[in-house]
Order: C-alpha cells, then structure tokens, then sequence
C-alpha cells in the first residue's frame, strides 16, 4: 500500500464509525489508549467506537512510515483532531498488516498524549 493510501487508511480510523473500526481492525489487534481500561483488545476498542463520538476532522503531521517486512507497515505521527465539544492531540503508532492483495487490518495502535507543565 502505497503511503497515500496508509494515511488515507488511518484517518479513517479516526473519523470513521463501528463499521470502519469492524472492517479495518484486525480481531488480533491490542490498543493502548488514554482512558480506562487503558489497553483494548479489538472487541474492546469496537464498542468503545460505538460509544464515543467520532472526531469530525483529523490532521497528522511528523509523519514516518517503515515498511520492516513485506506486508507490515509501522506508522508513527501526531495527531490533532477536532469536534464541535473538544480537541485532542496526541503521539500515535499503527501496526498493518495484510492479509491478502489489497486487504489490511490494524494489529496494534497506541496513543500518548502529551503530558503539559502545570
């Protein structure tokens, strides 16, 4: 998959609904992310998505895409993403891989966000 395409992929992820996270998240897949239980499994972060409102813009930057062996691909970036009540930033990787010509699913998936001086 070409890295057009991988973005194009992981935005989704963001502003896509139940249906995109039962498509694209492989049932293999562990997520740590910023709210309890802190780490998911796939079935987790699936119910979770049809709970939480889905974020109605997203932009990446520092973007970074290794490919360590064929059909694997590491995504490291940040994230800001915005809806009407909240805004959110956080440091993020994405483990895909595929399973067969042009099918791919998410196996791992981790948030940081960052920690601010107070």
């Amino acid at each position: 998959m070409e890295d057009a395409r991988v973005w194009e992929f992981e935005r989704s992820l963001w502003t896509g609904g139940p249906e995109t996270y039962e498509a694209l998240i492989d049932e293999e897949c562990l997520m740590v992310l910023p709210a309890q239980p802190y780490v998911f499994t796939a079935e987790q972060a699936i119910a979770a998505v049809e709970d939480t409102p889905r974020w109605s813009e997203v932009t990446f930057s520092e973007e970074q895409v290794v490919r360590p062996q064929e059909g694997l691909i590491v995504l490291s970036y940040r994230a800001e993403a915005k809806r009407s009540d909240r805004s959110y930033v956080a440091f993020c990787t994405s483990t895909i891989r595929r399973l067969a010509h042009d099918e791919w699913r998410v196996v791992q998936h981790q948030q940081t966000v960052p920690l601010t001086a107070g």
